[in-house]
């Protein structure tokens, strides 16, 4: 079937139909009709792109007939072809009959096919306007319904645990529990912690175990920007509010309409910003920048922090009024070195997301590896040990188990978990007497150097300028042994999973 555009000519007289199809052929399929009726069974039968129609017909004007092809078949580009240039004839045409254009005779060859050929193209943009607004419906569905089974599998994952990874016996056990017992209810909520803790893991809990959880759950964090800026972000701003402001932006409080929004390091934000924020929290509306119409809002807010927000009040950091405000129930996350336990199962997850984002295979880590890492005290917490997991996947060995000597020094230099000596990765904070300083630094070095050496006694003390008798005395001194071969923890037994 060929594949040129499809014009419909409609004209009385014969040789004028001839005339035009003789022109038209090598552009486009032309058929031909010498009534209205005649017309319209082609009309019915075919799909037409372009109505070529003369205003004056027997019956029916030009006019007319396509009035009835504009509530018919309204995709066909409408034109008519008069020898009449009566001006309220045209305005009639493109009024009543919807008209492209009007073409007057004596017409010429090369502008009329010129004329038609825009006609079909414009025909076909409205073809594909149409697909382009019926794929835009059908897409922005399928884009919700892939939205609500993602928040639905975030949510089937929060409810079956709480968020956090860890040991059955963990202290989390009781954080998690207050979690679940605030999340039904619409309050604020302030998390506290040390950076690292976990504290966005534990506000997405509470988002989905809330009513909300099908509601958008957006994150700022209020320590990364300016007054000025976290206004615009949070609030949003008009086009023109401020220099750089060249379009209209909505902030993340009507985005989060409800929702949930979790600000993070809420203790850093000025005293200013303070009264601007409480006035949300108490009004439960906003005000764009640059805007005088307020909006409002109903978001559920979840804040953090690493501050002792109640010191920040009594010294007059804070406002006590939003401190309340925030912190209708408070939920507090130990530091990763007040749960031992935890730290093999943490680990050994965070290795398992390592080799899917890295592409490196491990058999795990040793069980010398693991009493490495539960002695250091992490004060980065959980973010810290995740970027010590990811370094030792790097430069452990490829598909095998990855040993204490892989560690980074300032985990290796921690003391040996279960002897007297207190761990401390920078030695900053020593105490007892001088002696008693020096032998817990002493017994550090040792055993960082032998676990990079893989307990080679002979290159470790030769590293150290010692004899073989003399290392020995040290190790039998402070108590200092290879770990041998332990069962390693399993995820499944041992830990709960967010």
């Amino acid at each position: 079937m060929s594949s040129l555009p499809l014009v419909l000519v409609i004209d009385d007289e014969v040789r004028s139909v001839e005339a035009l199809e003789r022109i038209l052929e090598d552009d486009f399929r032309v058929m031909k009709a010498t009534s209205a009726r005649e017309a319209e069974t082609i009309l019915t039968e075919e799909a037409v792109q372009v109505v070529l129609c003369d205003q004056r017909m027997p019956g029916v004007t030009g006019v007319e007939f396509l009035k009835t092809v504009r509530e018919r078949w309204p995709d066909a580009v409408r034109m008519i072809i008069s020898g009449y240039t009566d001006s309220e004839d045209i305005i009639q045409s493109v009024n009543e009959a919807g008209i492209y254009q009007y073409v007057t005779k004596p017409w010429q060859p090369e502008s009329l096919t010129l004329t038609l050929k825009n006609a079909a193209r414009l025909y076909e943009l409205q073809r594909q306007n149409q697909l382009l607004g019926v794929e835009l419906k059908v897409s922005a569905n399928r884009a919700e319904k892939i939205i609500m089974a993602r928040r639905e599998g975030l949510r089937g994952h929060y409810l079956a645990d709480d968020g956090i990874v860890r040991d059955a016996e963990s202290p989390i056990n009781a954080v998690c529990d207050r979690m679940r017992r605030v999340a039904p209810y619409s309050v604020s909520v302030l998390i506290t912690g040390e950076s690292g803790t976990g504290k966005e893991l534990i506000a997405r809990a509470v988002h989905y175990n809330s009513l909300r959880w099908n509601k958008p759950f957006v994150v700022e964090n209020c320590a990364a920007l300016t007054d000025e800026l976290l206004e615009s972000e949070l609030f949003g701003h008009r086009r023109g509010a401020f220099t750089g402001a060249v379009e209209e932006h909505t902030g993340l409080f009507e985005r989060a309409d409800g929702g949930t929004i979790f600000l993070d390091e809420i203790g850093e934000i000025s005293a200013s910003f303070q009264a601007k924020l409480l006035r949300v929290l108490q009004e439960g509306e906003i005000r764009p920048v640059g805007g005088r119409q307020t909006r409002t809002v109903d978001v559920r807010v979840i804040a953090a922090t690493n501050r002792d927000l109640e010191a920040d009040v009594d010294a007059g950091r804070f406002r006590e009024d939003l401190y309340y405000r925030l912190a209708t129930v408070s939920i507090h996350l130990p530091p990763l070195r007040e749960r031992l336990m935890d730290i093999p199962v943490i680990a050994l997850t965070l290795l398992e997301k390592a080799q899917k984002q890295l592409g490196k295979a491990a058999a795990g880590l040793s069980p010398e590896a693991i009493e490495c890492l539960k002695a250091y005290r992490w004060p980065g917490n959980v973010r810290e040990l995740q970027n010590e997991i990811q370094s030792l996947l790097v430069m452990g060995p490829e598909g095998g188990t990855i040993g204490a000597e892989h560690l980074s020094r300032r985990v290796l230099r921690a003391s040996p978990n279960g002897s007297t000596l207190k761990p401390d990765p920078a030695f900053a904070s020593l105490e007892g007497t001088l002696h008693e300083r020096i032998e817990i630094i002493e017994a550090s070095i040792l055993r960082e150097s032998l676990i990079r050496h893989r307990w080679n006694k002979s290159r470790a003390a030769k590293e150290l300028g010692l004899s073989r008798v003399g290392l020995r005395a040290k190790l039998e001194r402070y108590g200092l042994e290879k770990i041998e071969a332990l069962p390693m923890p399993s995820l499944k037994q041992s830990a709960s999973r967010v």
